[in-house]
């Protein structure tokens, strides 16, 4: 995505008020996208779709009026070439590769978090981008595996993936939560370093911070794992 594209535009069709609000905000987190509006049914969907221009539908499959594969397919059939990422609890592989046909381009599992939409979304908007003729079946290739092969992590300089997971299963084995100082006793790391993991974690939503208090003098920060549940929610 570079700054001279127009920003992806998003629906939001989910019949979960909560998650439908969630949703459009983790969007609005990610640069290079806008979410133009939310459905809560099939139908309240294709209205929007009448009216305002759609590029991506982030899409539950279990709507109270129609299964999203169908709402896909009437899409399709009715002209409209939205891609979809498909948003669903289902693992039924099955309902996977009926969606590739109708224009899903991904799926995010229930409960997920805002790391994981937002890895997703950026992959698309990588796929989004391409145009123009391709070289040769290597660059046919390299523009679908975009979508499905995981971009690798870019760590900030100084930190390395070993010790954060290291640092991850630390923190993921004490749901209670742990210090910097008991999170370098732990892994083997000075206070400092591991507070930098730490911080890293919360900036990416995989972790939050809260102060202890109960002792005389600054209170000590607790950096505790976030659930799958509760990172949706945030």
């Amino acid at each position: 995505m570079t700054p001279e594209q127009p920003p992806i535009r998003v629906l939001v069709v989910e019949d979960d008020p909560v998650a439908a609000d969630a949703h459009v905000l983790y969007v609005g987190r990610v640069p290079g996208f806008v979410a133009v509006g939310k459905a809560g049914t099939g139908a309240a969907a294709r209205r929007v779709l009448e009216r305002t221009p759609v590029d991506l539908l982030l899409l539950d499959l279990h709507l109270p009026d129609v299964h999203g594969l169908q709402l896909a397919r009437s899409l399709r059939a009715a002209g409209h070439q939205a891609d979809v990422i498909a948003v669903t609890s289902a693992r039924d592989l099955a309902v996977v590769r009926e969606g590739v046909s109708l224009g899903v381009v991904q799926y995010v599992l229930k409960p997920f978090t805002f790391a994981t939409l937002r890895d997703r979304l950026l992959r698309y908007a990588d796929y989004h981008a391409a145009a123009g003729e391709a070289s040769g079946q290597d660059e046919v290739d390299q523009a679908l595996a975009t979508l499905r092969t995981p971009a690798p992590p870019t760590l900030p300089k100084g930190l390395s993936a070993p010790t954060l997971q290291r640092v991850t299963a630390a923190l993921r084995a004490t749901p209670t939560g742990l210090t910097a100082a008991g999170v370098a006793e732990s892994v083997g790391i000075s206070r400092i370093t591991a507070r930098r993991y730490l911080e890293h974690l919360v900036t990416t939503a995989r972790a939050t911070r809260s102060p202890q208090y109960g002792q005389v003098g600054r209170p000590e920060l607790i950096y505790r794992w976030l659930s799958e549940e509760e990172g949706r929610g945030r």
